[in-house]
């Protein structure tokens, strides 16, 4: 990473200059479009400064998490880290840039926070505070709640940032980012009515490369630093999952694609801005980066995310006439039938994140397989096998039946819990990915900067995978985590909301991994423990998930019972009933699992054993022939001494 210090001025003023246009052109769109918005929504009218402040607070916020997120991938990325882990005189600059916009995040975020529960109650910010009735406001305001959330990130981030200057705290940061980003983005249009199942997953994916891509261009543009290939890559992914997922939002929250309401020209003006960024990042990854555009892109790119801002504040098309039932709340989609297996198999609502990972994580493992082969290199066919399995059964599980019922069946949850956690995990721990992953990528050129093999090998390092993967920890996470979640009020809140079932099974499917990684492992990583201690440690989770079911089968009052009430399946008669043939899953699927890994630590004990073995037997053979020839020599040296 370098920078381009002469024209850095005038970048800068070009920037601030753009950034203050479009500060005015959201204040002023807000303001004369408030009143009309309101009486779309239904909404008393709170007033001209609200009209005007919550899209340009929105706004400001979201930039400030965008850039934010921006500069930390950016420092993850080209960063040329010392010996101890710090980052560079040159990455440290842009680690700058997110250290003081993490602050302006955290005040806006929280000014969001009041002007969102102002919106919600129809009433302007001042009354809200001077009534002391913000609490309540906030607590009947689900986007309110999702700001606050984001204000606790941003502190999270403000303050780890002002500690730490080292590469693998940049990555650690990434995550809270991320959420505080996702908070936004999963309240308001996407995560409610009908198909907000599919809204909210790409909700998610949309927002997070928005703002990535946002943030990097404004971070290489205001610190003048010329992005490098990776940095180019990361922009083309995040360009094309931007175009893709916001053309299906737009599709689900526009009715027949009707093009006469503001949300509808503003979506496709977000569109037309991030189309010709994109090509320029596709022209300068395959031919060569085209100068002095970065200002021009790095603008485009705001005024999308205005556009976006602006979108935000009102109410989707596709909400103001149509009449909401129940399970559009709950669910976004219909259950007439009960869930039988052909409707298991065949009712599908693809999941747009967690199954979009299944689906990329078996090409790239193919693709890496493949290149392996074809340099002369032999990679187990088995560990192939394992690893598509797997991927497949994460598809399944997150986009077919099993997911669509498990969102309003407590027995069918718990059987894609079981799923996620115990099964899916074994096949992906016995794929080997990291290591093949090492053998597959390229190492960096000498005094280029570091790529994805140095960022592999040095997270697999780093404290803290050293400490998720220490089988102790590990065993904790995979023990506790049913109980914290099941029979704390965690689970009301989960089970309500799409993005808690995507929570939830991200959750389990991690923590799984992490406990098989510690005891059938093939990649390396976490400390291992002698074979008699894994089967040791395997055993010993079994009674604890043998209470959890029996507890879920005992009990008289059934969790989440706020939800599953509301839900109101017809064709379910009893909510506890079915709670108890969940813990009787629960209880059951444990034994299938258990029997695949004994069978995997006992090949790898065996093979472990003949590996000793072997290695023993040479040793032996080398002893013996050094005896062989010592002996020789010592007769030779006796035969010459009797000839004198």
């Amino acid at each position: 990473m370098h920078t381009d210090g002469p024209s850095r001025g005038a970048r800068v003023a070009v920037l601030a200059v753009g950034f203050l246009v479009l500060c005015g052109a959201v204040a002023g769109y807000g303001l004369i479009s408030g009143p009309r918005r309101y009486a779309q929504a239904g909404n008393p009218y709170p007033g001209a400064f609200l009209c005007a402040a919550e899209p340009l607070g929105f706004f400001l916020a979201s930039l400030s998490a965008a850039l934010c997120l921006g500069a930390l991938a950016f420092v993850v990325i080209a960063a040329r880290p010392e010996p101890d882990g710090l980052i560079d005189a040159a990455a440290f600059r842009i680690h700058l840039v997110a250290e003081r916009v993490s602050i302006a995040w955290l005040v806006l975020a929280a000014t969001m926070v009041v002007f969102q529960a102002a919106h919600d109650s129809g009433v302007g910010p001042a009354k809200v505070l001077g009534n002391a009735a913000l609490p309540d406001a906030v607590a009947v305001s689900e986007i309110a709640r999702g700001w606050i959330v984001s204000a606790i990130c941003a502190l999270v981030v403000a303050v780890t940032l002002r500690l730490n200057t080292r590469w693998l705290g940049h990555v650690v940061l990434l995550v809270p980012t991320v959420v505080g980003v996702v908070a936004i983005a999963v309240t308001g249009n996407t995560g409610q009515g009908p198909d907000h199942d599919y809204t909210t997953s790409a909700a998610i994916v949309f927002a997070v490369a928005l703002a990535a891509l946002t943030g990097l261009k404004t971070a290489a543009a205001w610190t003048a630093a010329v992005p490098g290939r990776a940095v180019l890559v990361v922009q083309v992914v995040c360009g094309g999952l931007v175009l893709a997922y916001g053309a299906v939002l737009l599709y689900l929250l526009i009715p027949g694609w009707e093009m006469g309401s503001d949300f509808a020209r503003l979506g496709l003006l977000a569109g037309i801005l991030v189309v010709p960024v994109w090509l320029a990042d596709c022209w300068g990854l395959v031919v060569r980066p085209l100068g002095g555009g970065n200002a021009v892109a790095t603008l485009a790119m705001m005024a999308a995310l205005a556009a976006v801002a602006a979108m935000a504040v009102q109410t989707a098309p596709r909400f103001i006439t149509h009449a909401f039932t129940a399970w559009d709340v709950f669910l976004g989609y219909a259950l007439p039938k009960p869930p039988t297996v052909v409707n298991v198999l065949t009712v599908w609502r693809f999941d747009g994140l967690v199954g979009t990972v299944g689906v990329v994580l078996a090409i790239g493992y193919v693709v890496g397989f493949v290149g392996l082969r074809r340099r002369g290199n032999t990679w187990p066919v088995g560990r192939l096998v394992a690893w598509l399995i797997g991927c497949a059964a994460l598809v399944f599980t997150s986009g077919s039946g099993m997911r669509a019922y498990g969102s309003a069946m407590f027995s069918v949850h718990m059987a894609e819990h079981m799923t996620l956690n115990m099964f899916i995990p074994v096949l992906l721990v016995l794929g080997g990915p990291v290591t093949l992953a090492l053998r597959v990528l390229p190492a960096a050129g000498s005094g280029g900067p570091p790529g994805p093999r140095e960022w592999l090998t040095w997270l697999l390092h780093s404290r803290v995978t050293t400490f998720l993967s220490h089988p102790v920890t590990a065993f904790v996470l995979f023990v506790a985590s049913p109980y914290v979640v099941y029979f704390t009020p965690l689970f009301d809140t989960l089970v309500r909301y799409h993005w808690g079932h995507e929570f939830m099974a991200i959750h389990f499917l991690l923590v799984g991994y992490l406990f098989y990684w510690a005891i059938i492992g093939i990649d390396p990583g976490p400390r291992r423990l002698p074979y008699p201690g894994r089967i040791g440690l395997l055993f010993a989770v079994m009674p604890f998930h043998a209470f959890f079911g029996i507890a879920l089968m005992t009990m008289a009052s059934p969790v989440g019972a706020t939800f599953y009430r509301s839900v109101d399946l017809p064709w379910l008669p009893s909510i506890i009933a079915d709670q108890h043939l969940g813990g009787g899953i629960a209880w059951s699927l444990t034994e299938l699992p258990v029997i695949v890994v004994i069978v995997a630590l006992v090949t790898q004990w065996a093979r472990q054993d003949r590996r000793i073995a072997s290695r023993e037997d040479r040793h032996a053979d080398s002893d013996y022939a050094d005896d062989e020839l010592e002996a020789y020599n010592a007769m030779l040296r006796e035969l010459s001494r009797m000839r004198r």
